[in-house]
């Protein structure tokens, strides 16, 4: 049973051993290996007790702690490694997504399946990951929404030749529709595509609509999904067996909440729009943070931006903002801009009443927004 760990947190790491009833432990590096006995006697969890006596392989991940403790994920590695039989294209891949997140299994075990190569950035910064694609003639690009703003805002991709690049995949976090527009833009003859997946359930098969939309068709073999009041369930052959530290999330007929807020057009795409635990609630009506961020997102003094709900005594929440400019403005001609442009897109109840300028916005080690 593989538990990989990518954080380099001391603490961190001592939590996800002690958690995952961790027997050795292996440290890998450039020029090799450390293989170190831990000698744990304790009493292994049942979940761990019944995979290792089915002699089949495991995988445990834990999920990114951005709503609480991160919970361990316990997966049947063999089923998941079925689902990777099929044939498909080799390509020349940069490994962005770690390797403790399902997105980053997924990267590697196509390249491995495939016969693809497999680029290792030292370091995940906007310089170093587009210098890499030029060196290598990278053609695909796994990342993060907020890791493609991170490109955008350095100007990296206009020092390097990114030609070689075919396509792009995005996902972990909701993309804003403004920052879809400026990729497309920058790279036009890149395919654009969401991926969809969570640790409990493995990878989703997607097609987006178009590059330029954030709707997308999902399904694949051994997945089923459902909507139930907005928000997206799934049904998987490769689900988890079990969390280690944390309730089972199923229904009691095998059906995982996601969490994510959906909506479906007149064709039957799905559009994820945010997180069940993100929703602000204004007087008793809901705001989706994303649509709010891809409004200000468009003007062009605007770098980056977080919006989130503040208690209100009245309305129970009301909407906050933190904006980074790259520009120098006045700062009560930025917050004046920023209502004017709010109020011309969005009703009144989704507009910013706290706007605040911040030198950056805190991100994670996964590279998503750290959200408050």
């Amino acid at each position: 049973i593989i538990v990989p760990i990518s954080t380099r947190q001391k603490h961190e790491i001592d939590e996800r051993i002690n958690t995952s009833y961790t027997d050795k432990k292996i440290y890998a590096h450039r020029d090799g290996y450390v293989v170190e006995d831990i000698g744990s006697f304790r009493e292994k969890h049942e979940i761990i007790r019944k995979l290792q006596e089915s002699g089949r392989a495991g995988l445990i991940l834990f999920s990114s702690g951005s709503t609480g403790k991160p919970k361990a994920i316990v997966e049947d590695l063999d089923g998941i490694l079925e689902h990777y039989k099929r044939g498909h294209g080799a390509y020349r891949t940069l490994v962005f997504l770690m390797f403790d997140h399902i997105g980053g299994i997924n990267t590697m075990f196509h390249i491995l399946t495939s016969g693809g190569m497999a680029v290792l950035p030292e370091k995940r910064e906007p310089e170093h990951v587009c210098e890499l694609i030029e060196r290598y003639r990278v053609e695909v690009l796994p990342t993060s929404p907020t890791f493609l703003n991170l490109i955008i805002l350095s100007g990296a991709y206009k020092s390097y030749d990114l030609s070689s690049l075919k396509l792009i995949t995005y996902g972990t976090e909701t993309m804003p529709e403004s920052l879809l527009r400026r990729i497309k833009q920058i790279l036009p003859k890149v395919r654009l595509k969401q991926t969809f997946g969570t640790s409990e359930t493995g990878i989703l098969s997607t097609r987006s609509k178009s590059d330029e939309s954030l709707f997308m068709k999902m399904g694949g073999k051994g997945f089923e999904y459902k909507i139930v009041d907005g928000q997206l369930f799934i049904k998987s052959e490769t689900a988890m067996l079990g969390y280690l530290n944390a309730e089972n999330p199923f229904t009691e007929d095998g059906w995982f909440p996601t969490g994510d807020i959906v909506e479906v057009d007149e064709d039957g795409y799905i559009r994820i729009i945010g997180r069940k635990n993100e929703v602000i609630n204004v007087g008793g009506l809901k705001v989706m943070p994303s649509e709010v961020e891809s409004v200000i997102l468009d003007l062009p003094f605007i770098s980056d931006v977080l919006v989130y709900g503040e208690k209100n005594p009245i309305t129970g929440q009301s909407i906050a903002v933190d904006v980074v400019l790259n520009e120098d403005m006045d700062k009560k001609e930025v917050k004046k801009e920023i209502r004017k442009v709010c109020l011309k897109h969005l009703d009144r109840y989704k507009v910013p009443t706290n706007i605040n300028i911040v030198d950056k916005i805190n991100i994670g080690e996964r590279f998503k927004k750290i959200r408050r």
